[in-house]
């Protein structure tokens, strides 16, 4: 998928932070589908931080104490912005066929 438009991932500032302070070491985290956490003797750590998908923040919503955080969409939306990317992936769709009416 033309996800990045050729943009390439780490130049995409999105992945989660973890508030040590907060954190009950309740594990919801390690449920990542991306494998982005690592759990340590001194619980969770974000790990695999360009694996995160961007925009996405499932680990957020689910974090029983709200230690996970991440950057301001706003910033992620301007981002998207300065980069053309939105009207390059709807370009690239278009020419995969998957902006076709599907019966």
């Amino acid at each position: 998928m033309p996800w990045f438009a050729g943009v390439p991932r780490k130049e995409i500032e999105w992945y989660p932070t973890i508030d040590p302070e907060k954190c009950l070491e309740c594990g919801m985290c390690m449920n990542c589908g991306q494998n982005v956490y690592k759990w340590t003797k001194d619980g969770p750590v974000v790990a695999q931080p360009y694996k995160c998908v961007v925009g996405c923040t499932t680990c957020e919503t689910l974090c029983q104490g709200a230690a996970i955080s991440f950057p301001d969409k706003q910033k992620l939306r301007e981002f998207y912005k300065e980069h053309s990317i939105w009207a390059k992936v709807k370009k690239e769709l278009k020419k995969e066929g998957k902006l076709e009416p599907q019966e």
